[in-house]
Order: structure tokens, then sequence, then C-alpha cells
């Protein structure tokens, strides 16, 4: 659904970390830490090894902030996205609680959210977990009123919104924190990283300790090179022990490597202009499927939105079948992905709740049984692009009833 080009900025950066001869985090990751929270507009990033790690991270940070959670906690959040949301709370202990979503922008309906909370007389839903899928932000004013309201914490996941805009502030700067993922097929792209952003300083710590393991070392800047620490010493009458190995919670090994953190440092300056290629290469696939918008459902155009992919929705499956219209693409030249699915109603992992939200979502179940996606990456040419709109002329008057 991408194409990733290794450019002079990027070779530069590979080049300097083999120089270097250090992949483990170092300077190139703060360098990347630094330059992405300054274009989202966070005090805070955090870098780690996937988008999915991010999630968990942030998830086991707000947990550990509030000194732990009782009972089964749960997150509200969108059934209309990639599966690792979900799967990231389900794998902190909690139970994911799935509410539809908007038919033009996927994004999850602050009214529905506001029926869960308003149920919940137990408290027991402790985060409020929009997804900024394909790029369209949610409400997040109306859903930051919400998680106020209720004494939720908020929390984008931002995986596919990459210099996106509401009401003038980017996603993952509206919230109490953020997850981004910089997937290969992503808007800025390393293959394999992520990142928590977060204006919160003692979020962003936790995250750092989960990331490494639960230890005890957690300072933004270690200054045992200077021969002193601010922790070395405690609990020890020896003061010998090396707070580096020393563990105050259970966490994982997600750090990031040096490698990744520069390949994706590469693009941050660029970014807007990813985003305005991308815009562009929207806004002419509409113009060119605009004969088909009786069939096909096409994306809403915002200046405001850094697209991940083209999305589309068959409107009505008895004309036009979404598996035969993949398939005669394909056969023409243009590769395609389905819109992940309804979690609870379309992923097997998620069968044993299928009995619970049958009809309860019925934008996700359409979307997710009838809506996919091509691509929109910023190396498409013109030449591309139209190629794309004559697959489609021949795809729809080959299969559509």
């Amino acid at each position: 659904m991408g194409e990733f080009r290794v450019d002079a900025d990027i070779r530069r950066a590979l080049e300097r970390v083999i120089s270097s001869e250090r992949v483990s985090e170092g300077p190139e990751t703060k360098g990347f830490e630094q330059a992405y929270s300054r274009f989202i507009g966070t005090k805070h990033a955090v870098a780690v090894n996937s988008g999915t790690s991010a999630l968990i991270a942030g998830l086991l940070a707000l947990k550990a902030k509030d000194g732990g959670w009782t009972g089964k906690p749960k997150a509200v959040t969108s059934p209309l996205t990639y599966i690792a949301t979900a799967n990231a709370a389900v794998l902190t202990g909690m139970e994911p609680v799935f509410v539809d979503v908007d038919p033009d922008t996927f994004s999850i309906l602050p009214d529905e959210a506001a029926s869960v909370l308003e149920r919940d007389k137990a408290g027991r839903t402790k985060v409020l977990l929009p997804v900024h899928l394909m790029g369209y932000v949610c409400d997040m004013d109306r859903l930051g009123a919400l998680a106020s309201k209720h004494g939720v914490h908020l929390f984008e996941d931002s995986s596919q919104a990459h210099g996106s805009i509401r009401g003038g502030k980017r996603a993952g700067s509206m919230s109490d924190l953020s997850s981004f993922s910089f997937y290969i097929a992503h808007n800025i792209q390393a293959g394999e990283l992520g990142a928590v952003l977060t204006d919160d300083k003692e979020i962003a710590r936790l995250v750092r300790k989960v990331k490494a393991n639960g230890r005890l070392c957690d300072c933004p800047v270690c200054t045992r090179s200077q021969g002193r620490c601010p922790k070395f010493g405690k609990g020890s009458k020896k003061g010998n022990w090396d707070p580096r190995f020393l563990h105050d919670m259970i966490g994982y090994n997600f750090k990031a490597m040096e490698f990744q953190t520069a390949i994706a440092n590469a693009q941050v300056s660029r970014a807007d202009e990813i985003a305005s290629k991308r815009r562009r290469n929207v806004k002419t696939m509409n113009d060119l499927l605009a004969k088909h918008s009786d069939l096909l459902k096409l994306p809403v155009y915002s200046d405001d939105v850094s697209y991940l992919g083209y999305p589309l929705v068959i409107r009505d499956p008895k004309r036009l079948n979404r598996e035969d219209l993949q398939l005669s693409l394909e056969a023409n030249g243009v590769e395609t992905r389905p819109l992940f699915g309804c979690i609870p109603l379309h992923q097997p992992a998620y069968a044993h709740m299928k009995k619970r939200y049958a009809g309860k979502l019925p934008n996700a179940e359409h979307i997710g049984a009838h809506g996919f996606y091509i691509g929109c990456h910023q190396y498409l040419t013109e030449e591309d692009l139209h190629f794309a709109g004559k697959a489609f002329d021949r795809s729809v008057g080959e299969v559509a009833r």
C-alpha cells in the first residue's frame, strides 16, 4: 500500500548510524523524539519499537499512574481499526468496549461513547481510546469533554494520522497521551517503529520505564558517566548497586533502534509536504472516480487530513460485491486492502464477543464488510493515478450488477 525510497537524507542518516557503531538507542533516537514532539506539539515523545508497543506502554503507564486498576477495567474504543488497538487493551488486562463509528470519517461517535460512560455506574471505564483511522481526526473537543466529565483518561490512537489537524491542533496533541506507528505503509516510514507523545512528564517517565523492562533507572538524561546518579545508593548500605539493573515495575523490552529512528527523523521535516502530496492524490482520485459514486462511497476530502490511504465503501453490496471488485482490480494492476473489518463481528480472535455486539454497530459492520482502500502515497504520479482510474472503470464495468 506504500512505497519506500532511500533518498539522500535517509542514506546520510543510515551512514551516520553505521559510522557511530551504535545501533541501540542513542543520539538518533533522542533527536527523533525531540523533532517529532515539536512537530506534533507536545512536550514529550518516547520512541518504542512499534505502534502496538506504544499502545501497550501507554495503557500500562496510565494504570501505574493511577496506582493500579482493580477488577476488569474497560477501554472504550473503535470497532473499525487495525486489531492492535483492541489487542493492546486485552494484553494489558482491559476489556475493550466498542461503539459505532461515523460513516464518513470512521471516527467513534461521541454520543455512543457518552452512553457507555453514563451506563458505567461502577466506574470500570478507565480509558477513552479514539482512533484517527485513515487520517481522519475524531471529534476531540466532545470526547475530551466526556473524558473530563467522567474522570477517565483520553488516549488518542494516532497511528494513521501523522500531521492531521482538527481545530488548529495536530492529531496526537489533544489528549492525555497518544500513540503513533511508523510502519512502512504509513506517512512517515521506518519499517517498524512507534512513539508515545504526551504533555505529562509523569506519563512520559512511566512509558520509559515500561519500555525498558520496568527498570528503576528512568532519568531522561543519564549522569552516571559524570560520576553521579540521583538514585545511586538508595536501598543499599554499601551503595554499590546499579539502577539500570534494578526493576520496580514489570515491563517489556520495547526499545527502538538507531536505524529506525534515524530513518524516521529524516522524514519529520517533510511530513507536511508528504501529507500535501497525499491530499493531492486523494483529490485526483475523487475526480477520476466521481462517475462511480452511485456505487462507491468516495472518501470525504479535507485539507486538514493527512491520508493514510484512499478508502472506499461499497454502497449496495447487491449491486457490487467487494471481493469480486478487489479481485478484478488486482487483475487490472491495482493493489487493494480490506478496511480492517469490524473487530467483534468480523475478527475470529474476538468471536466470543460477536453475539453481544450483533446488530449494535451498523456503520462499522457495513464498512468492515464492504470497505476497502488503495494507496495514495506521495510517490504516485499523475500517470499512476490515471492508470488506477482506468482500472476502476474496467473493473466496475466487469462486476457491477
